[in-house]
């Protein structure tokens, strides 16, 4: 059975309608991009599975319907988030901030310091004064401390310099390679999510426009719908 279930999902802004029947799984453990150009969908596709915006379709977690619950009980239920932009508690410490979203389970301050050491040794810093790469690490952590079983990064890379995006696609490999932890990644990294994601799912203008093995996506489905 998958883990995520969503099915011609529908979601709007006001009158804008912005989701016009999205359609993707995720099996546990399993790595799947969420790809397209800026403005087709994703970043709103990830609030509808967290409950952030209000929708119409199937959507399960685990055989259980999202669409009654609240973001905080959906988050509950097993997702954790790292949004786009980073979001960080600037006035809390490192420590802090991982602590205030810890569940019970294998992830702990000290797992996520062996997974980023950079954070380890600014624990006791606050969140505002570190790099945007640092803060992005911290959100990623901050997301794995909540012990998800689903984990959605959404655009986890974007801005930041080359060797703390190496960090992050590292992070991401042995996260896959090390637990059982699903993930949905939102990034436009092709040859970075090639290296890590078993499928991928393409949206344009809305919807799902094709799906299938990461490996099977020919040159002119990338040009034609994630290509500048």
């Amino acid at each position: 059975m998958n883990l995520l279930e969503v099915r011609d999902l529908t979601a709007s802004y006001g009158v804008a309608q912005a989701l016009f029947g999205v359609t993707l799984d995720i099996a546990e453990g399993e790595v799947v991009a969420l790809m397209g150009r800026n403005g087709m969908g994703k970043t709103t596709t990830v609030k509808a599975i967290c409950r952030m915006i209000a929708s119409s379709g199937t959507l399960r977690l685990g055989g259980v319907d999202l669409h009654p619950l609240p973001s905080h009980k959906a988050a509950r239920l097993g997702i954790g988030l790292a949004p786009e932009g980073r979001r960080c508690f600037r006035d809390l410490t490192v420590e802090e901030n991982l602590i205030a979203a810890a569940r019970t389970g294998d992830w702990t301050s000290t797992s996520i310091g062996d997974l980023f050491p950079r954070l380890a040794e600014r624990k006791n810093q606050l969140a505002g004064s570190l790099s945007g790469g640092e803060q992005q690490m911290l959100a990623i952590g901050r997301a794995l401390m909540t012990n998800p079983r689903l984990l959605i990064l959404d655009e986890a890379t974007e801005g930041l310099a080359p060797i703390i995006r190496q960090e992050i696609w590292a992070a991401v490999a042995r996260l896959k390679q090390e637990t059982g932890t699903a993930i949905l990644l939102i990034d436009k990294s092709v040859r970075e999510l090639s290296q890590v994601a078993d499928r991928a799912v393409i949206l344009a203008r809305g919807q799902t426009v094709w799906s299938g093995a990461f490996g099977e996506m020919s040159a002119d489905i990338s040009e034609r719908y994630i290509g500048v």
